[in-house]
């Protein structure tokens, strides 16, 4: 066999192993060293002499002291500070109240809170699960449809991974080395307008349809608007404050994204006194999680770099890159394939392990098909709501399928899914006809 055949029989080994249930970052690893002894193999080298094993400890040092992978832990526990300060509560019953007069009040307010939660942490199956176990149970009380009410929960809760501040671009980020701060600002837009999309399909449906979504009896919704506006400033303006706060530092260049991120961990804590929630035993376990977390995301950095490593040192890469270019695509039809490719990895695989070690295959094809990587991150960051909304594993509805009343079958969480999941194509439709909505805010703050 030639060595790109063993790359190839690399890559088919690995994704045959992690479809058996394999832990990926050290199937990762293990695939990386295997091969890796092949490759650089040196006859009458000892064992332990091989440079895979150099490659292996290289990778992992270069991992631990990359300075962009430094803001995953402090934006992922000030996550974990959020969601445990007592907050969710009092933000979804504010925005309620301060919506009613809108159709599908109850509905819109699970967004905005789902919006604003998942923004600050980032963290898909936590707000899905907590709006699951808040906000799903009172819309179903209140009459609302249940398609109508378990997409509103499943598609909000994923927009953490798209609207910074990100964990996921900054993953994106270190794989392809485009500046954080401008895909933060790239991603602003294309967040918002999805987010807003889903808000007006809400509404409209439901004007459409008021039985979709019944107003609340008067006596839920006749609050003084004094009383409301101090519960906005109790719930909804802190947050909000917070998490423009940490976003605004980055965007002005007041401060780096670890910087923020390590505001961002203090202002959650702060907030979590300031709503009688710290304990002790909370902060144990948002650093236990944080910790938990992290490193996974490193693992999988470390064995993706030595899979890749090895992968492409053995030809691999250069023969893909080949097949691609041998197919005569244009720019439109790269970018159809290479979405519709990391579409349906969005089944089996979490976005983690998408970001980390299928991205890197397209990466060196970008400059040949005149694609910005920023540009390319962004298509990618929606595309990957996907992931979470489309059957046969769709994670979202599986996590609000495990906190819903038992009445909720799984299918009807996913036929509530499907019109949100249109909202998410009709999107980037929209930024690949209109650019700009990526390009804009990148010129305003950084120039051309």
């Amino acid at each position: 066999m030639s060595n790109p055949e063993i790359a190839l029989m690399m890559l088919g080994s690995f994704i045959f192993i992690i479809l058996l249930g394999f832990p990926i970052a050290f199937t990762l690893m293990a695939m990386g060293v295997m091969f890796g002894f092949y490759a650089y193999y040196i006859p009458g080298q000892e064992f332990f002499a091989s440079r895979v094993f150099y490659l292996l400890s290289q990778n992992t040092f270069s991992i631990m002291n990359n300075d962009v992978l430094t803001a995953v832990p402090l934006f992922l526990f000030m996550g974990y500070m959020i969601e445990r300060s007592n907050i969710l509560d009092r933000l979804f019953y504010s925005l309620q109240v301060a919506l009613r007069a809108i159709p599908g009040a109850m509905a819109v307010a699970a967004l905005i809170t789902c919006a604003l939660f998942a923004t600050a942490t980032g963290i898909v199956g936590a707000v899905v699960t907590l709006m699951g176990l808040l906000a799903f149970p009172a819309m179903l009380k209140a009459g609302y449809d249940e398609k109508l009410s378990a997409g509103v929960i499943c598609a909000g809760g994923t927009l953490g991974i798209l609207i910074p501040p990100s964990i996921m671009l900054i993953v994106y980020s270190a794989t392809s080395a485009v500046s954080v701060v401008k895909l933060y600002a790239a991603a602003i837009i294309p967040g918002f307008l999805l987010a807003g999309l889903y808000m007006i399909y809400v509404i409209g449906i439901v004007a459409i349809n008021p039985k979709l979504a019944p107003k609340l009896p008067r006596s839920e919704t006749d609050i003084p608007w004094v009383r409301v506006i101090s519960l906005l400033l109790q719930a909804f303006i802190p947050l909000a404050v917070l998490i423009m706060s940490v976003l605004g530092a980055i965007l002005f260049g007041l401060a780096t994204p670890s910087e923020a991120a390590a505001i961002g961990a203090l202002g959650a804590m702060v907030l979590a006194v300031a709503y009688g929630a710290f304990t002790w035993a909370r902060l144990k376990e948002a650093v236990f999680l944080t910790a938990r977390t992290t490193a996974m995301v490193c693992w999988l950095f470390v064995g993706s770099w030595t899979f890749s490593s090895v992968f492409s040192y053995l030809g691999g890469e250069g023969l893909i890159k080949e097949f691609v270019l041998s197919m005569d695509l244009n720019t439109v039809t790269f970018l159809l394939l290479s979405q519709v490719i990391i579409f349906l990895l969005g089944w089996p695989l979490e976005w983690s392990e998408i970001i980390i070690i299928f991205v890197p295959i397209f990466l060196p094809l970008l400059s040949h098909f005149s694609v910005d990587p920023m540009f390319f991150g962004i298509l990618i960051a929606l595309n990957l709501q996907t992931s979470f909304l489309t059957p046969p594993m769709a994670m979202s509805a599986y996590y609000l399928k495990g906190i819903a009343p038992p009445h909720v079958q799984l299918w009807t969480i996913f036929k509530g899914c499907f019109p949100f999941l249109a909202m998410v194509f009709v999107t980037m439709f929209l930024v690949y006809v209109f650019p700009q909505l990526v390009y804009w805010l990148p010129e305003v703050f950084y120039g051309n």
